[in-house]
């Protein structure tokens, strides 16, 4: 991101904290991370925390915190992430204190939603689906009223332990104390401007000393409620500085959001205490070509009953297994929804896009298959086209979809089977997001039969994505 909320960013701590990152083998290749002095805010003025005493804890490959809101949603924050839409580029760490620990448990993600009407201030939370469920994670509740916004919070985080420094391989703590919306508007400054029912304070007011800090964005604030439970108040979203005095830490309040989430969450695929469905992906398949596709459920009272639309042709799924079988006869694309229900007919569903190519097709053939953009990085998605004859037309057409925070970085080009670059774009169209755009391209002189590549490069560091899908039409 080139701004996070309400302050740009610091080009020296976005180079430092993505050195940091990328040196932890924990982590996904370094991607952008939402920080700066006067940024969304790890711990500072806390301890180490041991294991398994924050279970529900979760790492996140672009440089934040979560927690685990359900086995397969982690709630983070808004600005942690880009549009709602697939989004496989983004790694979870769990399970661990230790970054580097053997014992931590990964999974990419293969959703975003993000608050809607987020605009940079307030509304700051989100949900990241995982490729599949972890069925041992214990999981964080989230506050419905005001009843816990009183006293001493508790915050943890990987983020920096002090000001402009480097994010951490441990996960630390800290306590921050409650402070009224009326006291924290009064810091003045980004704090005038504060929010009241969607954002909470908490730091210490009069000499500062702890404080969330860069890199804890999107972890979260919690305290235990009566019956000893940890509930989760707050999620880390801005701060002026990290622990100054008069400048406290800014954090989502969970409670003003909470059945938003808890919606969000069952469009997802499940809520907590219900049917979670861990969701496949889109899928690229061939006429004649036999498919398995196996789909899991977690959650609920099992065992489950399975069901689906939008199936293509030929499929068909199993009520028992969840396992869709067949030999698809028809091409074309379709949006499919598979549905798990459980003995006390709570329902979680997973909903995924699937295209059936024609064999040998030398006309309009489509990619499906989400690619990841990491940082800085080139790479590839093919389509092959056989069984065709003469060259292609001299007004061929490539249809891209990509899904990117920034696609000012980006050069996208088609490559030949021959091995010839035709350019697409060329780091065009600044800081808006995604490339949704059809190029008419001049292919008279290669030959149809072969392999395509369409060829993308992430050229500039900060902001990532992931191809959705492409088109290529000879």
């Amino acid at each position: 991101m080139r701004q996070t909320l309400r302050t740009a960013l610091r080009a020296g701590a976005i180079a430092l904290a993505a050195a940091v990152i990328g040196s932890l083998a924990a982590a996904a290749p370094a991607q952008a991370v939402p920080i700066g002095p006067e940024g969304p805010q790890p711990v500072v003025g806390g301890v180490l925390a041991t294991q398994g005493e924050f279970p529900w804890m979760v790492r996140l490959s672009m440089g934040c915190g979560g927690a685990m809101y359900t086995q397969s949603l982690v709630l983070t924050a808004a600005h942690c992430v880009g549009a709602t839409g697939n989004n496989s580029s983004i790694t979870a760490t769990w399970g661990v204190v230790d970054l580097q620990d053997s014992s931590r448990v990964t999974r990419t993600s293969n959703y975003v939603y993000r608050a809607p009407g987020y605009n940079g201030t307030g509304k700051d939370w989100a949900l990241i689906r995982l490729s599949s469920p972890i069925t041992q994670a214990p999981l964080l509740k989230i506050a419905t009223d005001t009843s816990l916004h009183s006293g001493t919070f508790t915050v943890a985080g990987w983020g920096a332990a002090s000001e402009g420094g480097a994010q951490q391989r441990y996960l630390r703590k800290a306590d921050v104390p409650f402070i009224t919306d009326t006291q924290c508007q009064s810091a003045g400054g980004d704090y005038s401007g504060l929010i009241a029912n969607e954002e909470i304070c908490a730091g210490n007011w009069s000499s500062g000393g702890v404080d969330t800090c860069q890199g804890d964005s999107g972890g979260p604030m919690f305290k235990r409620n009566a019956a000893n439970e940890w509930v989760q108040v707050g999620i880390t979203s801005w701060g002026t500085g990290c622990a100054r005095a008069q400048n406290p830490g800014v954090y989502t309040e969970v409670r003003y959001f909470a059945t938003d989430i808890y919606n969000a969450a069952v469009s997802l695929g499940g809520a907590p205490g219900g049917v979670a469905v861990a969701n496949p992906g889109n899928q690229t398949t061939t006429v004649g070509t036999a498919v398995t596709l196996n789909n899991t459920a977690s959650g609920g009272t099992a065992p489950y009953s399975w069901s689906a639309t939008g199936l293509p042709a030929g499929l068909s799924i199993n009520a028992s297994t969840g396992q869709i079988t067949g030999t698809p006869t028809t091409p074309g694309s379709s949006t499919v929804v598979v549905t798990a229900t459980d003995s006390a007919s709570k329902t979680g569903t997973a909903s995924f896009g699937w295209t059936v190519n024609a064999v040998g097709s030398c006309g309009a053939v489509t990619n499906g298959t989400d690619v990841a953009i990491p940082d800085l990085s080139t790479v590839y998605s093919d389509i092959a086209m056989s069984g065709c004859t003469g060259n292609a037309s001299a007004t061929s057409t490539v249809e891209v979809h990509i899904v990117h925070t920034y696609k000012g970085d980006l050069v996208v080009a088609l490559v030949a089977p021959d091995g010839s670059v035709y350019t697409l774009a060329n780091r065009t169209g600044g800081s808006a997001d995604n490339i949704d755009q059809t190029f008419t391209v001049n292919l008279s002189s290669e030959a149809r039969n072969g392999t395509w590549r369409l060829r993308v490069q992430d050229a500039a560091s900060a902001d990532t994505g992931y191809i959705n899908s492409w088109t290529l039409t000879l």
